[in-house]
């Protein structure tokens, strides 16, 4: 049975950048009250002219560049969204075409947060049944886009980008050594955005109640369960694959909040530079923050290959899980 190994890595971010100072003339906060709640110093917005597709595919190209891959080698490509560029076609239809991948298959995957180790574990299983050999996973969000800027609580987390990994069926030693995935869906309305579907469509009331953007009720609550769900999915591949937490080489978690990594960390009993964060500089980027702080880790040469790395996700829905990988 062929393996998933990890070829190629990118990432991409635009162009604009959104200070603390800035949002302190936007809403009533102030820089030290995000920095210390959250360790945000600032985030990128995209341009109005870029779309969540547009993101992915500059980070997709960094990835395909690194794995010496053509695009129209690939078999399957895979996005990671909350935001795709409509409701259909799919984010990923947008990306094929946009690469001229002319072969390859195209799917979104809606998991929040998480929607990065899910697709890690959809990859994983696709390439192993032998009949998809190359696979571009992506984690894109244009989370501006879905932000109610009034609200002070949640428009000073997030922010865009896109990271990418193209993955290859191998014969020899596993890329991807174990998964987890867990869901909670009645704790959905925690964290959640109820207008637009079939539930809530798009109307004059949805849009003055501003159902189409980011609702977070207690942050305490979310605080408390990412740090406990991640830390259970974290000890669950560990234990599958017969690996122990000192052999880690570095662990990436969803760049949710600094206190929720720091707290992660300390659960696992990890010294802090086992753990990477680039939270401080580009906020919470939902299912993009586990591949983007990934290819900076990779081009900043703190990942080599051979090292064991550990990622742990958690988002609305709710849904939580982890990967173990071998680079």
């Amino acid at each position: 049975m062929p393996v998933a190994r990890l070829v190629g890595t990118g990432s991409y971010v635009p162009s604009r950048v959104l200070t603390n100072a800035e949002l302190e003339k936007m809403v009533e906060t102030s820089d030290e009250w995000i920095r210390t709640r959250t360790g945000i110093q600032e985030r990128y917005i995209a341009a109005e002219q870029e779309a969540t597709s547009d993101l992915a595919m500059r980070a997709a190209r960094q990835a395909l560049e690194m794995a010496q891959l053509d695009p129209a080698e690939l078999d399957m490509i895979v996005v990671a969204t909350i935001t795709p560029d409509m409701i259909f076609p799919s984010a990923a239809c947008f990306v094929q075409e946009g690469l001229g991948a002319k072969r390859a298959g195209a799917l979104d995957i809606a998991a929040a947060c998480s929607g990065f180790v899910y697709g890690l574990a959809v990859a994983d299983g696709l390439l192993r049944t032998g009949t998809i050999r190359t696979l571009l996973l992506l984690g894109a969000e244009t989370l501006s886009r879905i932000v109610n800027w009034q609200d002070r609580n949640t428009c000073v987390l997030f922010g865009d980008g896109a990271g990418a990994l193209v993955l290859r069926a191998s014969e020899g030693e596993r890329g991807i050594l174990a998964t987890s995935l867990r869901s909670d869906g009645s704790k959905g309305p925690i964290l959640m955005l109820p207008g637009g579907g079939s539930r809530h469509p798009n109307s004059q009331a949805v849009l003055d109640a501003k159902m189409n953007t980011i609702q977070m009720a207690g942050g305490n609550e979310v605080f408390k369960l990412a740090v406990r769900a991640m830390e259970e999915a974290s000890l669950t591949v560990l234990k599958q694959a017969g690996v122990d937490i000192k052999d880690v080489g570095l662990v990436i978690t969803h760049q949710a909040n600094l206190r929720i990594i720091g707290a992660l960390g300390q659960r696992l009993g990890l010294p802090e530079e086992k753990i990477y964060h680039n939270i401080q500089r580009v906020g919470n980027t939902s299912a993009a923050s586990i591949p983007l702080a990934l290819d900076e880790a990779v081009r900043a040469g703190r990942v080599k290959e051979g090292d064991l790395l550990l990622f742990a996700a958690f988002g609305g829905g709710l849904t939580w899980g982890a990967a173990l990988v071998r680079f």
